[in-house]
C-alpha cells in the first residue's frame, strides 16, 4: 500500500485523544491528525506546556479547536480521572498511547510503586486503554495505536524482576517497557478480534527521530541554529520528529490498515521514510508471553479485560 504523507485521508466528524501530544513526536502526531479535520483532545500533565502546545498548534490549524485533559501516566489515579473525563466527551474514534519516558539513568518509581519506564510507557496506557474501552466501542471502527521502538528487538520480559530492582541498567529497562507495550498492542487486537469488536489495535514506531531536524513550532518548539547545525549530519540516517510522527499518524488513519500491524519508517534500516507495513521480532507476537504479561499487568493496575468488555 502506498501513503501519501501530505495527502491524509479526511478526518472530519473523528474524534482522537493524543497522549503525550504537548511536546514532540505526540505534537506532530496531533497536528497531522487535526490537518485532516480531526477534533483532537492533548492528554498531557504540564499545564504550562499543554498551553504552549495548543498556542502553536493553533498557528498551524487555526480552524480546529483542541480540547485538553490532564493525564500523568506515572499515576494511575490520574488515569483513572483522564478516563473519565474522555469518556464523558462520548464516542473515541482514534487513541494514540503516545506519551513515555526514555531511558532514565537511574531507577526512579511511579507513585504506584512501578519502575519509572514500565509504568508510563505500558502499564499507564494498559489502564487508560481498557479503562477508554467503552467509548471505543461506541465510535465502532475505533483504533488503539501504541508507540513501539527498535529497541525492543533486543529486550525480553523479565517476569522474576519486573521492575529492576534486582539489576537496574537503563537502557535494558527502556527495551523491555517497549517491548511491553508493543506485545500489548497485538495482544489487545487478538482479544478484541476473539470479542468479535471492531476495534482495532495496531503499533507504530518512528524511527530515529531527533529534535535537531524538527521543524519551529513556537511557542512550543524553537531550536536554536547551533543546534540545527550540529544535528544537520544525522539528516543521512534521521529525521525531524514530525516525521517521526508520519508511522503514527498511518496507523491511526490509513482505510486500508488493519490491526495488528507495525508501521514504521520504510526507509534503510527503518530509521527514516514514508510509512510503511513491517514486521516486529518474532518475540513481539509471542502469545504466550503477552498472555503472562497481561495476567501481571491487571494484577499491578487493577484494571481488568472482563470488566471493561462487560461495561460496554
Amino acid at each position: 500500500m502506498s501513503w501519501n504523507t501530505r495527502l491524509l485521508p479526511d478526518l472530519r466528524g473523528r474524534s482522537a485523544v493524543v497522549t503525550g501530544g504537548t511536546a514532540g513526536i505526540g505534537f506532530f502526531v496531533a497536528e497531522q491528525l487535526a490537518s485532516a479535520g480531526a477534533h483532537v483532545t492533548l492528554a498531557g500533565r504540564s499545564p504550562e506546556r499543554t498551553r504552549a502546545a495548543v498556542a502553536a498548534l493553533a498557528r498551524s490549524a487555526p480552524d480546529v479547536l483542541f480540547t485538553t485533559v490532564r493525564l500523568d501516566l506515572a499515576d494511575l489515579e490520574s488515569v483513572r480521572e483522564a478516563a473519565d473525563t474522555i469518556r464523558a466527551a462520548g464516542p473515541l474514534d482514534i487513541l494514540v498511547n503516545n506519551a513515555g519516558v526514555t531511558a532514565a539513568p537511574h531507577r526512579t518509581e511511579t507513585r504506584d510503586g512501578f519502575e519509572l519506564m514500565l509504568g508510563t510507557n505500558h502499564l499507564g496506557p494498559f489502564a487508560l486503554t481498557l479503562q477508554l474501552l467503552p467509548a471505543l466501542v461506541s465510535a465502532g471502527s475505533a483504533r488503539v495505536v501504541s508507540l513501539g521502538s527498535l529497541t525492543h528487538t533486543r529486550a525480553r520480559i523479565d517476569f522474576d524482576d519486573l521492575h529492576g530492582r534486582g539489576s537496574y541498567r537503563s537502557m535494558r529497562a527502556y527495551g523491555r517497557s517497549k517491548l511491553a507495550a508493543m506485545l500489548f498492542a497485538f495482544e489487545l487486537d487478538r482479544r478484541l478480534r476473539a470479542a468479535g469488536s471492531a476495534v482495532e489495535s495496531l503499533a507504530a514506531h518512528p524511527g530515529w527521530a531527533v529534535d535537531g531536524l524538527t521543524p519551529a513550532r513556537p511557542p512550543m518548539w524553537e531550536p536554536s541554529l547551533s543546534h540545527r547545525l550540529r544535528s544537520r549530519p544525522l539528516a543521512v540516517m534521521a529525521q525531524g520528529k514530525d516525521r517521526g510522527a508520519w508511522p503514527v499518524v498511518r496507523a491511526a488513519s490509513d482505510p486500508d490498515g488493519q490491526g495488528g500491524q507495525y508501521f514504521g519508517p520504510g526507509g534503510p534500516g527503518s530509521l527514516r521514510g514514508v510509512p510503511s507495513i513491517e514486521h516486529a521480532a518474532d518475540h513481539a507476537y509471542d502469545e504466550s508471553t503477552a498472555g503472562r504479561l497481561w495476567e501481571a499487568s491487571e494484577a499491578l493496575t487493577g484494571v481488568h479485560w472482563e470488566r471493561a468488555l462487560s461495561a460496554c
